[in-house]
């Protein structure tokens, strides 16, 4: 929690990682760094697609490719769950984690009007086609 905490500004609840921890279509990916948790990330599938929900490193991890080994490693989850795409919504002006996305294939493909709040914004939806995998 005290990573999402520090992530976002509008922080999901506890009873969110609980009610995801139970259900079978989802994969939860942790990364540690010297033995402390460093980073999460949380996709869920529904037939063949996927939506990466949430991908949080802790501050101090930050910069040091966590992120991306997440991102990689909830990708290879849902290959083998059969998922064919796979979408986010990354804030429009999160260009560390766009960047990180499109390093891993994701492309924009559309956008939420003021999707985020504290503060409003607009998110870009993202989607990678799973053949697409760099």
């Amino acid at each position: 929690m005290e990573i999402e905490r520090t992530s976002f500004s509008v922080p999901w609840q506890r009873n969110t990682f609980d009610s995801l921890l139970r259900r079978n279509d989802t994969d939860l990916v942790g990364a540690e760094r010297d033995g402390v948790l460093a980073g999460y990330a949380i996709c869920w599938t529904i037939l063949d697609e996927a939506e990466l929900g949430n991908v949080a490193v802790a501050p101090e991890a930050r910069g040091l490719g966590v992120g991306d080994t997440l991102v990689r490693a909830v990708l290879d989850r849902i290959r083998q769950r059969g998922v064919r795409a796979c979408f986010l919504e990354v804030r429009e002006s999160n260009l560390a984690a766009q960047r990180l996305y499109r390093q891993r294939g994701f492309e924009a493909v559309g956008r939420r009007r003021a999707y985020y709040s504290r503060p409003v914004e607009d998110a870009l939806v993202m989607r990678l086609r799973l053949g697409e995998l760099p």
